[in-house]
């Protein structure tokens, strides 16, 4: 990171005070940590995870990981949809026709 002198940190910090507003401030700041913190705990499982499976390859004596579940089975829609609205629609002239309203 470049070495910042203390003007240039004040004109930071007044660019973030004019976009956020005072009053918006702690709470983007409160976001912010708590988005780090979720972000740190993910990290630190994947690299728990990796020693873990490790750790279980070694004890069972494979190296070859369990294929992928395969994809559950998609519902098909629903057949007893009601029928598309056919009642006649009246335009601006008067005239009726008799098109499907399907909104």
């Amino acid at each position: 990171m470049p070495n910042l002198r203390w003007q240039e940190l004040l004109i930071i910090v007044a660019l973030v005070l004019l976009l956020f507003g005072a009053k918006r401030l702690p709470d983007a700041a409160r976001g912010l940590g708590r988005s780090l913190r979720i972000f740190k705990a993910e990290t630190k499982g994947l690299v728990d995870g990796e020693e873990d499976e490790e750790s279980s390859a070694d004890a069972s004596g494979s190296n070859s990981a369990q294929p992928p579940a395969p994809p559950s089975a998609i519902e098909a829609p629903s057949r007893d949809a009601p029928p598309a609205n056919s009642e006649p629609i009246e335009h601006d002239s008067g005239e009726r026709s008799t098109e499907t309203n399907n909104g």
